[in-house]
């Protein structure tokens, strides 16, 4: 959920109980007032008819007004005390019951004690709570109404600068060595994020432009004493025959030169893959490629007595050549080094997917296979394969799944994605 829409909510849902809440106390309190203001009138009838009886020694005679009513009645019994009560109202206008206000409250005349009964209307008192009421709702529902648009619309122009400023922080590429452009706005907030967002882009250019510089110094560094390792080998072996014991020292040397020289490559390469510094990019025929992958294969898959079978549909994939062949390389590579003897390989392709399946043995860790370095222990790779294939994927998109199926091991791509 968007901060905008979730302050929204919060702000509707607080404003509307706030409202209520005081739309209550507000009715509450006027109810009061005018109940009170009615309660004080009947008062000034009782103390009327109290000055009458103090006067003339008789009571006033029973009336019956539109919006008053005075009765009487002898009590014999015990007194009882004087209370406001609400009661109902007979109008004879209009011939119908309405709420009323009744006081009852004693009065003594001639030694007697007697009941005198004041009643008044009370339905203009309901009437102006109502208009009170209605008058109050109608200005809830606006300032509610109001309320939605301008969070609506003044807060998503408010924002507009930080969704820009967010989406050019999407589509930065520390390869291309481009700038966040400053997105101008009046709010302090976003100019100071925009600020943080291009000095925090600088940093990470000027990090990657020391990382790339090491790498490539560290690369050619590496290469020249390689070099001459392997040429220095080369002539030491020619020069004299050795002892057996010499011999399998200087076999072991030349294979940890080779195995070191090549894990550089690898290495070289993932992080040239990782960065974005292969710049080769064409529409290539992927079943030609798998086809002549095949071939190339193919002394391997008779030497370990392998059966190979494919079926092929023609697929176009925008890629690098050079990544597709290593890709395929690493695929094929990896289905002959974990087969079994007298097993098979299996390569499908449609407009979906790559899939190369090989008969092998139970893995027991099927999520880390493409982790750098992760291989079986009678593996004799570096385990680097299946992770320069991954990140090939990813850098084209590509979805590559791994799954294992009571020894069949298959490796789909899926580059549907990407046609």
């Amino acid at each position: 959920m968007k901060l905008s829409n979730r302050y929204n909510r919060v702000n509707i849902l607080t404003s509307i109980v706030v409202l209520i809440i005081t739309g209550v106390i507000y009715y509450v309190v006027i109810h009061f007032i005018l109940t009170e203001k009615l309660d004080r009138d009947l008062a000034v009838e009782e103390n009327e008819i109290s000055q009458y009886v103090r006067t003339f020694n008789k009571l006033p005679l029973p009336a019956s007004y539109l919006d008053q009513q005075i009765s009487y009645k002898n009590l014999n019994g015990a007194i009882p005390e004087r209370e406001f009560l609400y009661t109902s109202y007979y109008n004879p206008k209009e011939q119908e019951n309405e709420p009323g206000r009744s006081l009852i409250t004693i009065v003594q005349l001639n030694g007697k004690a007697i009941e005198v009964t004041i009643t008044k209307s009370r339905v203009e008192s309901e009437d102006l709570v109502r208009i009170i009421l209605f008058i109050t709702l109608g200005i809830t529902i606006v300032l509610l109404l109001s309320l939605l648009l301008i969070n609506r619309f003044v807060l998503n122009r408010l924002w507009r600068p930080f969704y820009s400023i967010l989406n050019r922080m999407k589509a930065f590429e520390v390869t291309r060595m481009d700038t966040i452009e400053h997105e101008p706005t009046k709010i302090d907030e976003f100019n100071e994020l925009s600020k943080s967002v291009n000095a925090m882009a600088e940093r990470v250019r000027q990090d990657y432009k020391e990382l790339k510089s090491f790498t490539d110094n560290a690369s050619h560094e590496m290469m020249t004493p390689l070099a001459v390792i392997n040429s220095k080998l080369d002539s030491l072996l020619q020069t004299e025959s050795f002892t057996a014991q010499q011999g399998a020292l200087l076999e072991d040397i030349y294979h940890a030169t080779g195995r070191l020289s090549r894990l550089h490559q690898s290495l070289l390469l993932l992080a040239k893959i990782e960065n974005n510094l292969i710049p080769d990019f064409q529409t290539i025929e992927l079943k030609e490629m798998v086809e002549a992958k095949g071939r190339q294969f193919q002394e391997l898959f008779e030497k370990d007595g392998l059966v190979f079978t494919e079926k092929l549909a023609p697929v176009e994939i925008k890629m690098s050549r050079y990544l597709a062949d290593i890709l395929l390389n690493n695929l094929f590579s990896n289905a002959v080094r974990h087969n079994i003897a007298g097993g098979y390989i299996h390569v499908e392709l449609n407009q979906k997917a790559l899939m190369v399946a090989n008969s092998g043995k139970i893995r027991q860790f099927q999520t880390k296979v493409f982790d750098r370095f992760s291989k079986s222990a009678e593996s004799e790779g570096m385990g680097l394969g299946l992770a320069i294939t991954k990140q090939i994927c990813n850098l084209y998109g590509f979805r590559i799944d791994y799954q294992e199926l009571n020894g069949e091991h298959i490796f789909t791509v899926y580059v549907e994605s990407n046609g």
